[in-house]
């Protein structure tokens, strides 16, 4: 490093057990460029005059983020695909800490704000309980699918599959031999031991929801429970990096794709962009508010519910009530209101 030069910005690319660090002086010039393992990194940032850090959010940046916060450093972490544009020639790691440094400068950059650990952890929770379903989905098609390969037809749903199974392996048949009648059986203990699983983790989710403020809050819309309302505190926290309801619904994907040029406009399919496990419990969330039709003048939306119902295809009229649901929610977590029909029909 020069003698009179000063670190102004710094970006990392991050890595499992090595880091690839770039920094910039006041005109852009790089300074600083060091490969430095993890437990050298805190150290030979803590000898750094204070600066702006940008990092790709990614696994460990939030910690980290947190720890270099804590050291005075300003952090910012940005969405992978928004660095890719400043990358120059073809990638390796110091030219990937170049463009993140380069990209963190940016005032018109989106960034996304650093999770507490509170929130990693309710993040974590969620993780493990989507994959304990899909495996419990798994199991359970699986048996279905040996007893119909054997003439046994079982009816559609987890809870028919769970009252007919019993009954049919204890009927002496000719279809099963007892090979494929043990195997079943141990897919049964496969399936009752993923239930007792994420029996255990709804109930910690729901425990964790019942404490939290903003969970309690967002739990007085329509078709929100703790899952969903955990989900988004664990996914978003208050809602700060959107500045309007709109912002957060296309983040989730749930927004058309639109491509302009000159005066000619084209509306596609839903992005389908961001949180994928978000989107799907809104909705989710949708499609319960839409069974329960007899609750419909209640909600501050029912009016527009009832006019969408009668023109929009029933899939489209899902994603369209998903995306108000996720603009009301988030206007209840940033305005720190808890939902009021009268006056969330006109916020929406």
């Amino acid at each position: 490093m020069p003698r009179n030069a000063h670190i102004v910005t710094i970006g990392i690319d991050l890595g499992k057990n090595t880091f690839h660090v770039v920094g910039f002086d006041a005109t852009g010039a790089i300074i600083l460029r060091k490969k430095r393992s993890r437990n050298q990194l805190e150290q030979s940032l803590a000898n750094v005059p204070l600066c702006l850090i940008g990092m790709e959010a990614c696994a460990g940046a939030h910690h980290l983020g947190r720890k270099l916060e804590k050291l005075g450093h300003q952090v910012r972490l940005l969405p992978a695909q928004y660095v890719k544009p400043y990358l120059k020639g073809h990638k390796n790691d110091f030219r990937d800490a170049e463009a993140i440094a380069e990209a963190a400068q940016r005032p018109t950059m989106r960034f996304v704000p650093l999770k507490s650990a509170e929130q990693l952890d309710l993040q974590a929770l969620h993780r493990v309980r989507s994959r304990l379903v899909t495996q419990r989905t798994a199991v359970i098609n699986q048996i279905r699918g040996l007893l119909l390969e054997r003439g046994l037809p079982v009816r559609q749903g987890a809870a028919a599959l769970r009252l007919a199974l019993p009954q049919i392996l204890s009927m002496l048949s000719d279809n099963l031999s007892p090979r494929v009648v043990r195997l079943i059986q141990d897919l049964a203990e496969d399936w009752r031991f993923l239930e007792r699983r994420v029996a255990s983790i709804t109930k910690e989710i729901d425990e964790l929801a019942d404490q939290d403020p903003h969970c309690r809050r967002l739990m007085s819309a329509p078709g929100v429970g703790p899952i969903i309302s955990s989900a988004m505190i664990a996914a978003i926290g208050t809602g700060d990096a959107f500045h309007k309801g709109r912002d957060f619904a296309a983040w989730l994907g749930l927004v058309p794709k639109q491509i302009s040029t000159g005066d000619r406009t084209i509306v596609g399919r839903i992005s389908r962009r961001g949180n994928r496990y978000l989107r799907t419990l809104f909705i989710q969330e949708a499609r319960a508010v839409l069974l329960r039709r007899q609750s419909w003048p209640r909600h501050g939306f029912g009016a527009w519910l009832e006019a969408a119902s009668k023109r929009l295809h029933s899939n489209v009229l899902v994603v369209a009530l998903a995306a108000k649901l996720a603009r009301l929610a988030w206007s209840m977590l940033a305005k720190g209101r808890d939902y009021d029909a009268n006056f969330m029909g006109h916020a929406a």
